[in-house]
């Protein structure tokens, strides 16, 4: 593993790609802590520093847990890049609902770059939005600041500029993280719009372990507890694991072909299929789509405010009808983005143009009706494990009463685990590809021991 490592470094290529997907993680971290202009952070922090440990704070702590702190500190980069994904969602659902976007992205790389176009000004369209929501919402901050005597929030007081810049500056921010996120992955290593997920996700890692560990020696918590919530962490990262590498091979079989002059034996083969095929993008979908209504519920008040706050009761982490709301998303988008890398058509006719064969099963319609069959039964089985390993970090706080470490129990299980293991393995296989294109031993070669220097091609 060291001399993988050392590896990685010495060839100039990778230790460039590695390096510019760090430098853009590092400015991402920069931005989150830029406050929008015109705030007293003092203030603000006061502010969220009650409301944490309140009623409200679980919904700020939630979303502000994929801003990677960046909502809290009401920064440039405040929405995170969930707006981006939002807009990816209403894409993709588009492009099965209308003809003309299926015929689109059926036109290669026109098609694509129409599509991610389409998508960027969706991103821009939903930014604008949930920016002016932020500018309500820091109005109300402002005024309560203002009747609690804490001072002023906005220095110069709410008015058209400032929300025109608030709104300007959050967009901007948002924008320039998709940006970002595009150059990471064309240029850098992994897929940069996860990456930034994954790197706002473990920034609030070492605060929330510190704040545990503090607790601990203060005699606030059990050590015991420790112990459990290790050990549940790593049974929680073994599951995470397993559910991304499993998959289920097919048997397949060709026939007899002729090559030259000779009557060449069909080889026999297997079609792999995922158990979780759609990886973490379920998850990232799913906890978008349950953010976004709390998120712009919390932000306006007035007579909207009992609408408001029906919404966020709802949909609050651990209450039942936000884990049945969740498990429905994860288990949709599930199906909907395995249908989309596997097609049992396409398929069957491929297999059937190529020669090959399911054993038992006759070519064309009733390999089509076979695959699909054991694509359903695979997706569900895999859907409900993401599901359950998604909500498993709420139910171990209502068993175990642990609404005080919420944040660290988000963070190290559930949603969180799995986009983080995801991405890594993600990142690692792209790794150890670039390491073997270049004829180098990778990570994972089981079949002899890591060298760190490249392997002879004859």
């Amino acid at each position: 593993m060291i001399r993988s490592i050392v590896t990685i470094f010495s060839v100039a290529e990778l230790r460039k790609k590695i390096l510019f997907t760090l430098g853009m993680l590092f400015l991402f971290r920069l931005g989150a802590h830029i406050t929008v202009p015109g705030l007293d952070f003092k203030v603000l922090q006061d502010y969220f520093a009650k409301a944490s440990s309140g009623a409200g704070g679980s919904l700020t702590d939630y979303i502000d847990l994929f801003a990677g702190g960046a909502f809290k500190r009401l920064s440039v980069f405040a929405l995170g890049i969930m707006p981006y994904i939002s807009a990816s969602i209403i894409m993709q659902i588009m492009m099965v609902a209308v003809p003309s976007l299926q015929r689109l992205a059926k036109e290669g790389d026109y098609g694509r770059k129409k599509i991610n176009q389409y998508t960027r000004y969706g991103t821009v369209l939903l930014c604008a939005l949930q920016a002016y929501g932020i500018t309500v919402y820091i109005t109300s901050l402002h005024h309560e600041a203002l009747q609690g005597g804490k001072g002023m929030l906005i220095s110069n007081g709410p008015g058209a500029g400032f929300t025109a810049l608030t709104m300007l500056t959050i967009t901007a921010g948002t924008i320039l993280l998709m940006w970002m996120g595009e150059l990471m992955t064309e240029r850098g290593v992994g897929n940069g719009t996860s990456l930034l997920i994954f790197a706002g996700i473990i920034a609030g890692a070492p605060a929330a372990v510190g704040q545990f560990l503090g607790d601990i020696k203060s005699n606030q918590t059990e050590a015991i507890l420790a112990v459990i919530l290790l050990a549940l962490f790593v049974g929680m990262i073994a599951l995470s694991v397993l559910l991304n590498e499993g998959q289920r091979k097919i048997p397949l079989q060709y026939g007899k072909r002729i090559v030259g002059r000779r009557m060449v034996q069909g080889a026999s083969q297997t079609l792999p299929i995922k158990v979780n095929a759609a990886n973490v993008m379920p998850i990232i979908f799913a906890a978008s789509l349950m953010i976004f209504p709390s998120q712009i519920a919390s932000y306006f008040g007035g007579r909207y405010q009992g609408f408001g706050e029906a919404i966020q009761k709802y949909l609050a982490p651990g209450t039942i009808t936000y884990f049945i709301i969740y498990i429905i998303l994860i288990i949709f988008f599930a199906y909907f983005y395995t249908s989309i890398q596997y097609n049992p058509k396409e398929i069957a006719e491929a297999l059937k143009k190529n020669g090959g064969y399911i054993p038992g099963v006759r070519p064309g319609a009733h390999t089509e009706e076979t695959l699909e069959r054991i694509l359903n039964r695979i997706t569900l089985s895999g859907a409900i494990f993401l599901a359950f390993i998604a909500i498993a970090p709420d139910i171990f706080m209502i068993i175990w009463n642990l609404e005080k470490y919420a944040s660290l129990i988000h963070l190290f299980g559930g949603t969180s685990l799995l986009i983080t293991v995801g991405v890594a393995l993600d990142t690692l296989k792209q790794v150890e590809s670039q390491l073997i294109m270049r004829h180098y031993d990778g990570f994972m070669d089981k079949n002899k021991k890591s060298s760190g220097r490249p392997r002879m091609v004859r």
